[in-house]
């Protein structure tokens, strides 16, 4: 898409990341499309249909991409966030997997979700919103008056130097093939990739037969597509000289009449799809600017589009209503649940869409590591939290932890401490 000046543009990024969103959120909540509840249904009682769910939106996001880079209609290679960096930062991706898993079991749902139940009444959410905005934003800003962020405090010194150099882009393609040949390479990978996961999700019956698995899969997927799409494609043409908006904004001074309208960044420009916990961390930016356009971003509307999405739908299907904490330890386990999802979310660089379908999307090698980490790190939250239930007093947190890391076999048989349920 070709537009005569940045403004008209950047109008059409910013509306249409909007309008895409609102079908996420409304789709999400009709469906009940929820990558905690995939995870709960399969840990508590082996039901994978929302799980499939959650592998036919990766599908679709991944086929789509695939095609779209193989014909060369757009590239996800200089990507916000940078997916296939060549610094490999498996441990952040791990660490911030296993603490983002954690902290969406206990805060009742992941980045995505949390948007979806604020806009269906759940004033929980709401709280646990303002926590990972702040978190999300002091990660990656520094504390007002000094250079320091939570990341260079409490992370950049031990974690970064985990971080592997490989010289290249970390893309399945790249690594398997090099450089020369990589963009072939991850052309065959992500399609056989894609279509081996369309088809595992296909092939389960319960899931063909459930409408709402299958519509829910099928649209988040495509709504990632679309993204990907429309920040990828929009160019400006300044006498003749083609720009994309990101490059529009880091040449300002020699295209632009005047400063009025500068973006105050122009990484948030770059090619990108949903995600959601960064961007909460931009609208406590945004809102900090007195809601300077100037702060405006794609992520920003995103968290916007999504929560409008969910309250329409919440509204149509009279499924609106308000929820608050049941009792002071409800408030402190969303609230630490919350911080945690804000600090495993920036070091994984993602959630469960962002990295589980938006960045697995592009076959970066460090997004299936956040993916895993994620998965696991809540599927041993659930574990241990239903010993507790079942066992109550005599299921203490260790014991709770070996028994569940032995149901999951990571531990030997020999070391159960309760008898499984």
């Amino acid at each position: 898409m070709m537009f005569e000046n940045f403004f008209e543009g950047q109008n059409v990024l910013l509306w249409s990341s909007f309008g895409i969103a609102v079908v996420l959120g409304a789709v999400a909540n009709k469906t009940n499309f929820c990558t905690m509840g995939a995870v709960s249904d399969w840990v508590n009682i082996g039901d994978t249909g929302r799980m499939r769910a959650w592998i036919f939106a990766m599908a679709v996001a991944m086929m789509g991409v695939t095609i779209m880079e193989a014909l060369d209609v757009m590239s996800v290679d200089g990507a916000f966030p940078p997916y296939r960096s060549n610094q490999l930062i498996w441990a952040e991706n791990l660490m911030g997997g296993l603490l983002f898993g954690i902290g969406m079991t206990l805060a009742s749902g992941c980045g995505n979700k949390t948007l979806i139940r604020i806009g269906g009444g759940n004033l929980k959410s709401i709280l646990v919103l303002i926590v990972i905005a702040i978190i999300a934003y002091y990660m990656t800003n520094p504390f007002p008056g000094t250079d320091k962020t939570l990341f260079s405090e409490l992370f950049y010194g031990w974690i970064r130097d985990a971080a592997i150099d490989l010289g290249r882009s970390q893309d399945l393609g790249t690594i398997v093939a090099g450089e020369e040949s990589g963009a072939k390479a991850t052309t065959i990978i992500g399609a056989i990739l894609s279509i081996g996961l369309a088809v595992f999700a296909l092939k389960s019956t319960d899931f063909r037969g459930s409408f709402d698995n299958v519509f829910g899969g099928l649209i988040v997927g495509l709504c990632i597509l679309g993204g990907w799409y429309v920040s990828g494609v929009i160019l400006v043409d300044v006498d003749g000289e083609v720009h994309s908006l990101r490059s529009f904004v880091e040449n300002w001074d020699f295209v632009a009449d005047s400063e009025e309208g500068k973006p105050a960044s122009f990484a948030p420009l770059s090619s990108q799809s949903y995600t959601f916990v960064n961007p909460m961390g931009q609208s406590f930016a945004y809102l900090q600017a007195g809601l300077d356009r100037a702060y405006l971003t794609f992520g920003i509307m995103a968290v916007f589009g999504a929560i409008t999405g969910s309250f329409l739908w919440a509204l149509i299907s009279k499924g609106f209503r308000i929820e608050w904490f049941v009792d002071g330890k409800d408030f402190i386990t969303h609230f630490v649940g919350a911080v945690l999802m804000g600090f495993g979310a920036v070091l994984a660089l993602g959630c469960t869409l962002g990295q589980g379908v938006t960045g697995v999307s592009t076959l970066a090698l460090g997004s299936f590591i956040a993916l895993f980490g994620i998965i696991f790190g809540s599927a041993l939250t659930m574990k241990i939290q239903y010993y507790k239930m079942v066992y109550e007093e005599e299921a203490t947190f260790s014991k709770a932890l070996v028994t569940s890391l032995v149901d999951m076999k990571m531990l030997p048989k020999g070391l159960r401490k309760l008898e499984a349920v």
